[in-house]
């Protein structure tokens, strides 16, 4: 009987992705098991005011070569699918959830489009940083964002939701250079919330954290661009 012969760009395509699918497999494994096991290194003072406790917290910085105030305004300016992969992501994430593009499109800037979103402010430093919050059920196919009032943050707890709070600040650290932060928490509100999330959180947290980056790389793209024009 003939042997059937793999050719060798069919069989390293075939042999990468066996590999990407394990290491997949064991990221999910790993982030099922620490869930809310991790705990932020960092502290926030304001977002400390508003989630105290959390279940997940994850926090980004990137260094940009421009000012401080510079980066902050260019922030909330930003575009949130300025970026082809935040773009290919939020695609495949509809694909995957089964979920719907917006009837239509969002408002220009990053500020104005998680407010249209349902984002509610929580706080702020002006030119320094923003707390946006809200409560949703991210495991549904088209999430519905309820901002929560500042005063009533932290004690909210009608069950089955997930209460989401985020910064975005940027330090200075030097009259012509800066670093830019975000942290997010998370905490759920009922047992039936959190076992949901930690599944949807185990599985589709990579593209979560890559819109992260992504976002931060254009930031940085766009404000030393601003910088360095005369």
């Amino acid at each position: 009987m003939p042997q059937l012969r793999v050719n060798t760009p069919k069989r390293l395509f075939l042999a990468g992705l066996a590999a990407s699918a394990a290491i997949y497999a064991t990221y999910v494994g790993t982030t099922w098991l620490t869930y809310a096991k991790r705990k932020a290194k960092d502290h926030d003072p304001l977002l400390d005011t508003f989630m105290p406790n959390y279940e997940v917290a994850e926090r980004h910085t990137i260094n940009i070569n421009a000012p401080a105030h510079l980066v902050f305004s260019t922030a909330l300016q930003t575009n949130l699918e300025g970026s082809a992969i935040i773009r290919a992501l939020f695609r495949s994430r509809e694909a995957l959830l089964g979920g719907s593009a917006p009837p239509q499109s969002p408002p220009k800037g990053l500020f104005k489009q998680l407010t249209s979103l349902g984002w509610g402010m929580l706080a702020q430093i002006p030119g320094q940083e923003i707390v946006m919050g809200a409560a949703t059920q991210p495991w549904e196919a088209n999430p519905v964002f309820r901002p929560i009032p500042p005063h009533e943050f932290e004690a909210f707890s009608e069950p089955n939701y997930v209460k989401i709070a985020w910064t975005l600040s940027v330090e200075s650290l030097s009259p012509t250079t800066s670093k830019a932060i975000t942290e997010t928490r998370v905490q759920t509100t009922s047992p039936e919330a959190r076992e949901k999330f930690r599944i949807y959180w185990a599985f589709l947290s990579p593209g979560i954290l890559l819109i992260r980056r992504a976002l931060f790389r254009q930031i940085k793209k766009e404000a030393e661009l601003n910088f360095t024009q005369p």
